[in-house]
């Protein structure tokens, strides 16, 4: 199994940036996939952004070319870099790990962004 911690949430106002950290310990050898999920109020979990172990990156259409996906060689930390925000981006933040016999996500990390 593998437990994922969040940082680097707050509140900005729109046009500004933050990054995401994300903190993975356990058995990372295994994970396939790193995401980065989001969930406003009152609306349904969204996958925001995916790097692939293979290198294949996804974004969510609603935040390309805004936010960017990366992580360290170890796999034991990937980021968000949020750039331009805008106030619907505003949601509690996740960083999920996939593998072929686990998907799990961290606590959370709020965003919010002022108009």
């Amino acid at each position: 199994q593998v437990t994922l911690v969040e940082s680097g949430g707050g509140l900005v106002q729109a046009g500004e940036s933050l990054r995401l950290s994300c903190a993975a310990s356990g058995r990372i050898a295994s994970i396939a996939a790193m995401d980065w999920y989001r969930q406003a109020a009152g609306k349904q979990r969204e996958r925001v952004a995916r790097f692939r172990i293979d290198g294949e990156i996804d974004y969510l259409d609603a935040v390309r070319g805004r936010f960017f996906i990366s992580r360290n060689p170890a796999r034991n930390r990937w980021y968000l870099q949020m750039n331009s925000l805008k106030p619907e981006d505003t949601a509690i933040y996740y960083c999920g790990a996939v593998s072929s016999w686990f998907n799990v996500s961290g606590q959370g990390t709020q965003v919010t962004v002022s108009s």
